[in-house]
């Protein structure tokens, strides 16, 4: 199955999927919702029992491609809820995923970024990695990602970190619970093979079952706040914030916020 934004790669028990978009930072574009849709699926149905996802270049993953938001600032609300809707169903599918994922993170991980290297059951950084929610410097709303982000690290961290759009180390990640252990960059990828290799040591019915477990308790009300926030997600688009954030972004320059 061939893919322009990532690679695949399973060598029987392990699948490894990694971003590649290194000129973009690996943003997040809607070939590569599609693409990570396609290799999630890939990988659902393949021999794996483990999923390592990881990016290219310096960067993890910088969040959605602004430039492609730029060209949605004239969409109708119609369609700003269908692009809202494929980015939730990428975000529930990753934290639904029946195989364990281990998102191993190479350098930054920003907005939506942030979102697909915490949202793993596992998650490994290097010192350099940053994180944030910064939804909220360029005119936009981080709604998706808030309906999981309260259940990693509660009401009061989930707060300050959305309503700041603070960036924070990895250092700080791990101490809110977003970050499992921080490795060196060269030691990045064998660490997650090798707790990969001790997941598939481990009952496959077990493991399966223990997945199942997990997601049964919180699905539903999941499933419903997705809804209330690919709402949200799609109303911020056709404010004057939201136009202004992106253009003042793309310009790099300060944003002219309406105050009224």
């Amino acid at each position: 199955m061939g893919y322009t934004t990532l690679t695949f790669q399973s060598d029987h028990d392990i699948a490894t999927i990694a971003l590649t978009r290194p000129e973009k930072r690996n943003a997040i574009s809607a070939q590569m919702i599609t693409d990570l849709l396609g290799a999630f699926e890939q990988a659902e149905s393949s021999s794996s029992r483990v999923v390592i996802l990881t990016g290219s270049g310096k960067a993890f993953c910088a969040g959605m491609d602004l430039e492609e938001l730029q060209a949605l600032t004239t969409h109708s609300l119609a369609k700003h809820l269908e692009d809202a809707r494929r980015l939730a169903k990428l975000f529930y599918r990753l934290y639904s995923f029946p195989k364990p994922v281990i998102a191993a993170v190479n350098g930054a991980a920003i907005a939506g970024g942030c979102g697909l290297a915490t949202m793993a059951d596992i998650t490994l950084a290097v010192p350099e990695a940053k994180f944030g929610y910064t939804e909220a410097r360029i005119g936009f709303v981080p709604a998706l990602v808030s309906v999981f982000l309260r259940r990693q690290v509660g009401e009061k961290q989930m707060r300050d970190l959305l309503l700041t759009a603070k960036i924070i180390d990895a250092a700080e990640a791990a101490r809110l619970g977003l970050v499992n252990e921080i490795c060196e960059a060269e030691d990045l990828m064998e660490r997650a093979r090798e707790i990969a290799a001790a997941i598939v040591a481990c009952s496959p019915a077990s493991v399966h079952q223990t997945k199942r477990l997990l997601l049964q308790g919180e699905e539903k009300a999941v499933r419903a706040e997705l809804e209330a926030a690919i709402e949200a997600s799609a109303e911020i688009r056709s404010t004057d914030d939201f136009r202004e954030g992106i253009a003042a972004f793309l310009e790099k320059r300060p944003p002219h916020w309406n105050r009224g």
